[in-house]
């Protein structure tokens, strides 16, 4: 999920410089979007994945 956010920052970069304004701002949306989920999935899996007791 981080590779696709950084996959739309590059893309909202290169469609920044070459001017073209409602790609670059819909992308760069879709990868703070991405980015935010994957740091809310990451606290969760860290948070839940501690929390498992092996098996005796």
């Amino acid at each position: 999920m981080l590779s696709w956010a950084l996959t739309f920052l590059v893309i909202a970069i290169i469609a920044a410089v070459f001017g073209f304004g409602g790609i670059a701002g819909t992308a760069s949306w879709i990868a703070q979007i991405l980015f935010f989920l994957f740091l809310v999935l990451f606290v969760v899996s860290l948070i839940f994945g501690r929390t498992r007791t092996p098996i005796t």
